[in-house]
This record gives C-alpha cells, sequence and structure tokens, in this order.
C-alpha cells in the first residue's frame, strides 16, 4: 500500500468519518503546529449553495493579480488533492499523503482524536503555511459557528452565499437558525459581505451588528446571458465573457464583486483587465458544468436551493433538448422535494444507487418520485451516454458523492 492510500484509509476510517462539530480540537492542535492559520490573510466563505462557485472565481482573480493563493475547498469529487490548491494547481498526492501522515501522526502522540474534516483542515492550515501563501480563499465544511475553519480570529472578509434549508439535523429547521449558524464566521471589525437576496438577510445583519463588523450589501446590476454560443454576463452595464454556465451565478457574481471592491479599498490591487480575464479562465467541476462534445451537464444539486437554480438554467440554456436523468441522492436529503423540482413528466430517468453510506436505495427514489424511472448499474452507464439521440441532454445530479463513479469520463 502506497503512502497516498495509506491517508485516505486512515480518513476514511470509522474513528475519522463522521460530523463532530466544534472549535476546540481544532484550536487547541493547531497550536502544536505554530497556529500556522495565523501566517497568512484568509477570505472567509459560508453559504448553503455558491460556496465553492464563489471561491473559485475569488482564487482564480487573485492568482490572475499576482498573488500566491491557496484555496480550500470540500467535498471533492474524484481525489481528496481537489480539496488543497495552490494557485489552481492541485497538491501532489505525495504532498498530500505527507501531510495527513505527518498531521494524524502529531495527533495520535498528543491524544487528539480529530475528525476526517478538522484532520484536512489543520493539513490545509500546515500546507499553505509551509507553502508560503499569501492569501487563502477558505470555504466552510458545515455550517460556520462551529466548524473547524472557523478558528480564524480575523479575516480580510467573511462572504455568506444564498441561505436554503439544508443540514437541518446539524444547522435546525428553519432558515433564521442556519442563518445564525452561517452567520458565526462574521468577524469583529472586519467586513461581512452578502447579497441583498439573502433568505437571511436579517440575522446575518443582527449578528454583524453585534460584532462590529462593517455591513457591505452586495447589490450590483448582475445579468448573465448566452450569445453566439457564448456565456457572457453584463455588470453594472459592462460586458464581459463568463465561463461558468448558470443564471444562479449572477447571485455569486454580485458577492465577487463587492469583494474586489473591498479588497482594492486594502491595496489589494486587481486590475480591470485581470478581472475580465478572471471571469473568462475560471472553471469549476460540478457545478452546471457543460460538457458539449459529450451533451453532457454535471451538477451536484443535492438541496431544494440548488435543485431549484438547476431548473431555472436548464429551462434558460436548454429549453429546447429532451433530458435524461441520472440522479442519485443520500437519505439525509429532501430528495423528494429535489425531483419535484427537477423532473418534467416527459424526462427519461435513472436512479442510481452509489456505493456510499446513506445512499437513497432505487426503492426509496422511486417511491418518493412522481416520475417513473428505471434502476441503473454502473455497467449501463456507458450505453445510456453513447446511444442517446442527438438532442437528448444528459443530466448527471443529486449527490457530490456519486459522480465519482458515474464520470469515469472525468478521469
Amino acid at each position: 500500500m502506497n503512502d497516498y492510500q495509506k491517508a485516505i484509509d486512515i480518513l476514511t476510517s470509522s474513528t475519522k468519518f463522521h460530523i463532530k462539530l466544534g472549535l476546540e480540537r481544532t484550536q487547541a492542535f493547531l497550536e502544536l503546529l505554530n497556529s500556522p492559520q495565523e501566517k497568512y490573510k484568509i477570505i472567509h466563505i459560508a453559504g448553503t449553495n455558491g460556496k465553492g462557485s464563489t471561491s473559485a472565481m475569488l482564487a482564480e482573480i487573485l492568482k490572475n493579480a499576482g498573488y500566491k493563493v491557496g484555496l480550500f475547498t470540500s467535498p471533492h469529487i474524484i481525489e481528496y488533492t481537489e480539496r488543497i490548491k495552490i494557485n489552481g494547481v492541485e497538491i501532489s498526492q505525495e504532498e498530500f499523503a505527507k501531510t495527513i501522515l505527518e498531521t494524524c501522526d502529531l495527533a495520535d502522540k498528543n491524544g487528539f482524536e480529530l475528525t476526517e474534516f478538522e484532520t484536512l483542515t489543520c493539513a490545509a492550515f500546515y500546507y499553505f503555511a509551509k507553502q508560503n501563501v499569501d492569501i487563502v480563499v477558505l470555504e466552510v465544511g458545515l455550517g460556520g459557528r462551529l466548524d473547524s475553519t472557523n478558528v480564524i480570529k480575523q479575516n480580510l472578509c467573511s462572504v455568506i452565499t444564498s441561505i436554503s434549508k439544508d443540514h437541518t439535523a446539524q444547522l435546525g429547521d428553519t432558515i433564521e437558525q442556519i442563518a445564525f449558524e452561517k452567520a458565526g464566521i462574521i468577524k469583529p471589525n472586519c467586513p461581512v459581505i452578502f447579497s441583498q437576496n439573502n433568505a437571511g438577510l436579517a440575522v446575518v445583519k443582527d449578528i454583524a451588528v453585534q460584532k462590529g463588523a462593517n455591513v457591505v450589501i452586495a447589490d450590483d446590476d448582475v445579468k448573465i446571458f448566452f450569445e453566439n454560443n457564448k456565456n457572457f454576463t453584463i455588470i453594472n452595464g459592462k460586458k464581459y465573457e463568463f465561463s461558468l454556465l448558470g443564471k444562479y451565478q449572477e447571485e455569486n457574481l454580485k458577492l465577487v464583486v463587492a469583494v474586489v471592491e473591498q479588497l482594492r479599498k486594502i491595496g489589494i490591487k486587481i486590475s480591470e483587465a485581470i478581472f475580465a480575464k478572471s471571469l473568462q479562465t475560471v472553471k469549476w467541476k460540478a457545478r452546471f458544468e457543460f460538457l458539449p462534445d459529450k451533451n453532457i451537464l454535471i451538477d451536484a444539486a443535492h438541496n431544494p436551493g440548488g435543485a431549484k437554480v438547476l431548473r431555472e438554467s436548464l429551462d434558460y440554456y436548454f429549453q429546447n433538448q429532451k433530458r435524461i436523468w441520472i440522479y442519485g441522492s443520500l437519505t439525509t436529503k429532501d430528495f423528494s422535494k429535489n425531483m419535484e423540482i427537477l423532473f418534467n413528466p416527459e424526462d427519461k430517468v435513472y436512479f442510481y444507487h452509489f456505493n456510499y453510506p446513506k445512499s437513497a436505495t432505487f426503492e426509496k427514489l422511486q417511491s418518493a418520485s412522481k416520475v417513473k424511472g428505471k434502476e441503473l448499474t454502473k455497467t449501463q452507464i456507458k450505453n445510456i451516454i453513447s446511444q442517446r439521440e442527438k438532442n437528448e441532454l444528459l443530466i448527471i445530479c443529486g449527490s457530490f458523492y456519486m459522480l465519482d463513479e458515474v464520470c469515469s469520463f472525468y478521469k
């Protein structure tokens, strides 16, 4: 067994692979590493949907502006190394293994029982410090207030993307409760940026005021449209080519524009040319990702908020194409509501029971769906991809955790 596989086996072991919110273990352990999270500047991003795309855009802009930028995101699609990047390049499997094994060895020697995500967070902080990055774009794993990324004491800014119901067992079953948890990343005297359309606006504002944080409302005029087979955005009257499809990116772009303005105010140099170039070059896997040569669309929409914006974008970009779905979900998600939003009566639907804890079975998905589907096995996927009619769009969605199995063409 090589070291990379050994590191993966440790991370996915029963002693680590579970959710245990709280900051105490991470804070205490990072002190053993000489608090690496304090050695660079941080942009901290929370929210239910849109965190990844917003993080990717900001990291691309800062990289193109000449900064050495760390990016920490979750979950991964194919490999764990996707979660830790510097200037758009994934950590190598060798460096990942070395960093994880060092982290786990130090934790074991000092009696720390870190979860998978706590281990990854500490390892990422440590790796970024060793690589002398200038800025880290840091995506929250779950919630915000008690998420292990929230051990940082201050940041360049907190960013809160759209808020909707998800992870209700950990965060609460009302928008107000969930917004309270997300707003936990707000730091005293550090700006917090969120959209006027954010469902948790009132809660976030209250907490910002309590903490003395400067409140920045992202209210720029942003429109996304498709023209001559290219995607564009108009921001405050100016037109840019934009590589990320999806009408929902309008809200994420509003946040990005507001963050860039805040960064410029504190002396981080981002020219208009760099901003324009970055919108054209940014990429983000599995978020309304269209593969035109295969006529396949991949989106990890796994909650009703994500399903809603996926459906809206499908109706905008692909309104004249027939739809085939490969859909899978965790049992912990509201898959009944998701499918109600996504499927049309005339769609072809395949339900996939992927190899992951709490993956919903075919029977569970079918009983919750108003559209009759078929059970899908892994060996049938290539046939579905190759035997479609030309005007049939294949949409693969429902869970990040099934994409490794279904999207063999990613590798």
